[in-house]
């Protein structure tokens, strides 16, 4: 993997930061396509089980094994929240090999297709699929402690969860957190380098009524089957439809949103 899009050196500027005693992030620089500096971010979350849960996996740093180790190193799942954010699951795996590995629809093809041999291929416990929305579940003591949402619209297939013990809402690419301040704070350089970044970061604002986001969730969106005569058949509806399929696909985190802290973790 090229440097300009993630570092070769991650224990230099990777920032492991407690956000609550059982929520440890991960926050490393990141540039998608090698133009925008969007940062990274991993999260760790421990269950009131004891056991670790990892989203987005960043590089297995020795300092991140000294994390994990300090809340019991019990990691027992592994989840790439989108068909995205996969990078580091090999590595992750191989280091846990009894963690179960999860994720959507499309990424074990998309990394199996990638894979330069067999004993790359990573075996998936949970994939949520579009035609059992809402159907999949990964397990009793998990489901205690998460409330989770599957985004097939999404572009990228979008995974969100709610931690219930300390009400945090954690996203991949359904929510963008701009300028990556964190992710870049080691590296001595500004977070907005860079024109497209600024142009990005401008587009994708979450201050005020936040409409770039909103609207290139809108249009981003993949466009959903219309009922005709009874019929569920795929053509071009309006912008209307594609919206209410976002809403619809939204209301269980909306819901859930009102009581939830201030804290979203990208």
């Amino acid at each position: 993997m090229t440097s300009k899009l993630i570092p070769s050196n991650p224990s230099a500027v990777m920032v492991i930061r407690d956000i609550t005693p059982n929520i440890t992030t991960l926050s490393a620089p990141f540039s998608r396509f090698g133009l925008f500096r969007i940062g990274g971010r991993g999260t760790i979350v421990r269950l009131t089980s004891g056991a670790l849960s990892v989203f987005s996996p960043t590089a297995l740093t020795p300092e991140v094994r000294a994390k994990l180790q300090e809340k019991g190193d019990n990691l027992k799942y592994i989840i790439a929240p989108d068909i995205e954010h996969h990078i580091f699951v090999s590595e992750w795996a191989r280091a846990y090999p009894s963690a179960q590995v999860i994720g959507v629809e499309g990424l074990p093809e998309k990394r199996a297709a990638a894979a330069k041999d067999a004993s790359e291929v990573v075996p998936f416990a949970t994939v949520f699929t579009e035609k059992l929305k809402g159907q999949v579940r990964i397990s009793e003591e998990f489901d205690r402690d998460f409330e989770y949402e599957y985004v097939p619209e999404h572009m990228n297939k979008e995974l969100v969860f709610l931690y219930k013990p300390d009400r945090t809402l954690i996203v991949a690419d359904y929510l963008f957190n701009l300028p990556a301040t964190e992710q870049y704070s080691r590296t001595g350089e500004p977070a907005n380098k860079g024109i497209m970044t600024r142009l990005f970061g401008a587009l994708m604002s979450t201050h005020g009524r936040a409409m770039g986001q909103k609207r290139f969730l809108w249009y981003s969106a993949k466009i959903p089957k219309a009922m005709v005569g009874g019929n569920c058949i795929p053509r071009t509806t309006p912008l209307q439809k594609q919206r209410a399929a976002l809403h619809k696909a939204a209301q269980p985190l909306r819901a859930a949103l009102p009581s939830a802290d201030d804290r979203a973790l990208q």
